[in-house]
């Protein structure tokens, strides 16, 4: 398809060459904080206090020198219970031992300062205690003369996958209020403040806790059922930190004991082993070899490996394409490509299944502190998962499955049972060397490898060429073990190697980074894990872009016909937060482009424009209706951008 069916006109092409450059503008003297509109809320009386113990509250903390607030939501009946200092400190710890509480970095914080307001109710005092707790002082429960027993107690933070603040997981989640503490610095409130304080804790940061807490009901009934499995506390813990728990479990039952931390010795080299099934036919490729076997990797003063320079630097030629390896995985380099199949050529993906998981087993990869034991116990691991997912056991493999890939994290980290260098060096080159192993002897036959990337590529296969590409495939993996899946395109488009849109042969999509979108993609475990990592962008032109390439249904009918305000808007967390024409937005802005909208959004710390906020209206409260005013020829403008980076205009 081309210009000749009116796809991109002229304005298309041109448009980011004729936009102006803009200067910076002074940095901001900020508007008079503006109170947003309060939300009427129902309170939570004593008997029902009373009626409902056993259940699960949300709970937030706000800590001022003249005003101390925790606040509760019972998830059940939506009610809000507030304790103000001074309190009744019984009640408080009443409900404390007889529910259990959900936070978000609650850990660190919040349960802390709860139950140190159980004895202490000088506001002043609360004051100094929470800034201890944020400046990380230790000696908290010493210092402040309190005791912490056993609590019901979610932390979600780390449940979440990587790290993100409260506002931005709920910007993602697409919350209906992103909102900063408008006095984050307050020593003490003024009369006017308290009231505005209170609606923030509970229409903001109890909604949004709630909101994540809502997000994560298949990840916190793993970790439930883990938890009565291996009869330790893991819901409050991450992927990684569940792994290292549960193989810490096994061996216990191996060895009599757990296992103990290793020493962590800065300036320890080490190398990568060539397993004796890792070979190459041509000498660009054995030459790749020598050099990361020769290659340093040096541990720092933390025990974290820095990346050899030799490997940085390296660019491998395959047939047409260049490769990169990297301590993230090995990857091609191609940009503003468009692929499809015709009568003569299939469009095939291969990826190699469990790649982690599978390379430690098939080279007996262990940390040296746990030995054969580890094998033994990882092996097992994996053969239950293996065996649950046949049997369509999906709890028990999804259980086991958190344990199976979350050991590869830890062996890297100093604070581990599993920590070892080693054991990553071997992980991530052996990776990438097997799947260059493997584009070398197809690149070999004739079939051309377009796409590559961690743990498998896409190619372009002649038809006539089809049978010998499956043996040689199928010689790979006998020689290897590993064993590989398969998916067929009718088309990929893709801006670079980590931005693409593929199209499946029954129309489906399959999608990566800005062209994927975790809302249209389904309503399982992995969408679910890509809405807490991936900020909103405009996600009406991705999908005007799927409905394009895979039904062709035009663009602007797409766009045009948009109801849902959550598809028009953006999300970007902005370090020291922002502002627009001096009313502060928070660290976290959203917004939407509008017709009559002028200006930027800025960074309050130098007066900088947030990127890509020309003609944005920020929308930090998402209205019940779609706005009058959405500037749907910038949205258009935007998907034709879009599809001009991604190589569509070529076919």
């Amino acid at each position: 398809m081309g210009d000749d069916l009116g796809l991109f006109p002229a304005k298309a092409r041109a448009a980011r060459a004729s936009r102006p450059k803009r200067e910076p503008p002074a940095p901001a003297i900020l508007n008079p904080y503006q109170p947003r509109d309060p939300v009427v809320y129902e309170l939570m009386n004593d008997d029902e206090l009373f009626e409902q113990q056993g259940g699960t509250l949300i709970f937030d903390i706000e800590c001022f020198s003249n005003y101390f607030l925790a606040a509760f939501k019972n998830i059940a009946t939506q009610k809000i219970m507030l304790f103000e200092a001074p309190f009744d400190p019984v009640m408080l710890e009443w409900t404390i031992k007889n529910y259990t509480l959900i936070g978000f970095n609650s850990i660190q914080y919040d349960i802390r300062l709860l139950w140190l307001s159980v004895v202490q109710q000088d506001t002043v005092i609360l004051k100094q205690a929470s800034n201890d707790l944020i400046s990380g002082v230790d000696g908290i429960q010493g210092k402040y003369k309190f005791k912490m027993p056993v609590t019901r107690h979610i932390d979600l933070i780390e449940v979440c996958p990587l790290r993100g603040s409260l506002k931005l997981y709920g910007a993602r989640l697409h919350g209906t209020r992103i909102q900063d503490v408008p006095w984050a610095n307050a020593a003490a409130l003024e009369d006017w403040q308290i009231p505005v304080t209170r609606d923030y804790c509970v229409n903001g940061d109890l909604a949004l806790t709630e909101l994540i807490f809502n997000n994560l009901t298949e990840q916190l009934a793993l970790r439930r059922e883990l938890s009565v499995q291996y009869n330790r506390n893991l819901m409050s813990k991450s992927d990684a930190q569940i792994a290292e728990a549960v193989i810490s479990s096994e061996i216990y039952r191996i060895r009599g004991e757990y296992p103990k931390r290793p020493q962590v010795i800065p300036g320890t080299i080490y190398k990568f082993n060539p397993p004796k099934n890792l070979s190459f036919k041509t000498d660009v490729l054995r030459s790749v070899l020598e050099t990361v076997r020769a290659a340093e990797f040096v541990s720092d003063e933390n025990g974290y490996l820095i990346r050899p320079k030799e490997i940085e630097n390296l660019k491998i030629t395959i047939g047409s394409s260049i490769y990169r390896m990297g301590i993230g995985g090995l990857h091609s380099s191609e940009k503003n490509i468009a692929v499809t199949t015709d009568e003569n050529h299939v469009l095939i993906d291969r990826d190699v299944a469990s790649y982690y998981p599978a390379i430690v087993i098939n080279c007996e990869l262990k940390p040296a502190s746990l030995g054969d034991d580890f094998l033994v116990v990882y092996r097992t691991l994996v053969k239950r998962r293996l065996a649950a997912k046949k049997a369509g056991d999906i709890a028990v493999s999804e259980n086991l499955k958190i344990a199976v890939n979350g050991t590869f994290g830890k062996t890297g980290s100093p604070y581990s049972i599993l920590y070892d260098p080693n054991v990553i060096v071997q992980i991530l080159m052996g990776g990438q060397l097997y799947l260059l192993m493997l584009i070398e002897l197809i690149e070999a036959v004739g079939v051309p490898v377009i796409s590559a990337n961690t743990d498998g590529f896409v190619m372009r296969c002649p038809v006539k060429l089809r049978k010998e590409l499956e043996d040689v495939i199928s010689r790979w993996e006998k020689t290897t073990g590993f064993i590989t899946e398969e998916t067929e395109y009718r088309a990929i488009y893709a801006r670079d190697v980590n931005a693409y849109i593929a199209v499946k042969l029954d129309g489906s999509i399959k999608a990566k980074n800005v062209f994927y979108d975790p809302w249209r993609a389904g309503s399982g475990a992995r969408e679910a894990f890509w809405r807490f990592q991936k900020n909103p962008n405009c996600q009406v032109c991705v999908e005007a872009i799927e409905r394009l390439v895979s039904a062709g249904i035009p663009i602007e009918q797409t766009i045009r016909e948009c109801k849902d305000i959550k598809k028009f808007i953006a999300v970007k967390n902005v370090k020291g937060g922002a502002h627009k024409n001096g009313d502060y937005l928070g660290k976290v802005v959203r917004w939407y482009y509008a017709s009559d909208e002028t200006g930027t959004i800025n960074y309050i710390s130098n007066g900088h424009t947030v990127a890509d906020t020309l003609g944005a209206r920020s929308l930090m409260d998402l209205p019940a209706e779609l706005p009058s005013d959405i500037n749907y020829e910038w949205y258009i403008q935007h998907t034709f951008d879009l599809l001009i980076d991604m190589g569509y205009k070529k076919i």
